[in-house]
């Protein structure tokens, strides 16, 4: 099939940058932002590519239909909404891009741990009421703590280059991959990380195994008080359990900038249905919350086409 006939169908925006990089390869791009999943499903069969963020799942229905499809592109890091195997098996490629999004994951995480040990929100809002309490807003350092991280993939390893430069000692554990010590990580077992992590920084995939990762036996084993970072999947941690331990001081304090209560295309939260648990996180001075932006800076959203369209372009020119 000659380029020229091979399109792309876009059901998310991204920005431009792959469209224009595509469209110099020959490929015919396309654009259907609105049309439910059914009516996707009805036509897929027409296109070479697919480029997604989260809008939809791309499930074994889907890919049944994608007769003519040889790759989704997603833009982003996380892969959970796409059955991945299936489309292995049907030849469909799948590109995924967290290059793109590793430097802003990063800086997200740092900069709201910041903001909780420097009390900044409290702080903040305090002055704005012309209250200037200096004692009451005495911070912390991060010098000098020892940072935990959980899953050391791309973005684990950002948020450990980033670290790097702050005097603390981090320490990462992955259950799937070994050797990667250097000299801004240390690699540990599990149980150190219980042992003496003072910052706990999650960055792991959803799947069937991670999903409630951090519930109340997960927090129980830790020796001393901790803070948690939540900047990958909100269904990684257990939000009752989390409050619960936030509430007798096994959790000194929380940065989420994902919760379980999203929608599964990141977009909104069921905000009619959210419980007394979120309540609590939304009034506490000892939680800092964002609206699943961890990786979506001006710059991220750059790369992440970037990085997709040279791997379309290295597998498929």
């Amino acid at each position: 099939m000659p380029y020229n006939l091979k399109k792309i169908l876009f059901v998310d925006t991204v920005h431009p940058t792959l469209e224009e990089r595509l469209i110099g390869l020959g490929y015919v791009c396309e654009h259907d932002l609105k049309s439910p999943k059914e009516e996707i499903e009805a036509k897929i069969n027409n296109y070479f590519g697919l480029v997604i963020r989260s809008r939809f799942p791309i499930d074994a229905t889907f890919l049944n239909k994608a007769t003519n499809l040889k790759f989704i592109a997603r833009s982003g890091a996380g892969l959970e909404n796409i059955n991945v195997a299936y489309a292995e098996e049907k030849g469909i490629t799948v590109f995924n891009s967290p290059e793109g999004n590793m430097d802003a994951v990063g800086e997200q995480a740092i900069g709201m741990l910041l903001m909780l040990f420097n009390q900044l929100k409290k702080g903040d809002l305090e002055v704005r009421k012309g209250v200037w309490d200096r004692e009451g807003n005495r911070g912390l350092e991060l010098s000098k703590k020892t940072v935990g991280i959980i899953g050391y993939g791309n973005m684990g390893k950002a948020l450990a280059q980033k670290l790097s430069g702050f005097g603390c000692r981090v320490i990462a554990y992955d259950k799937y991959k070994k050797g990667f010590a250097s000299p801004i990580i240390e690699e540990v077992a599990l149980e150190t990380i219980f042992n003496e992590t003072d910052v706990l920084s999650i960055h792991l995939p959803l799947s069937e195994e991670t999903h409630h990762y951090v519930n109340t036996v997960f927090l129980n084993q830790f020796k001393k008080p901790i803070y948690i970072i939540n900047t990958a999947r909100g269904n990684n941690v257990c939000i009752a359990d989390l409050v619960v331990g936030l509430k007798n001081k096994t959790v000194l304090g929380a940065c989420l900038d994902v919760l379980e209560y999203e929608t599964k295309s990141f977009e909104t939260i069921n905000s009619e249905e959210l419980p007394n648990d979120f309540k609590y996180l939304a009034q506490s001075d000892r939680v800092i919350l964002s609206p699943h932006v961890a990786g979506w800076t001006a710059e991220s959203y750059v790369k992440l086409s970037s990085f997709l369209a040279d791997k379309i372009e290295s597998s498929f020119s």
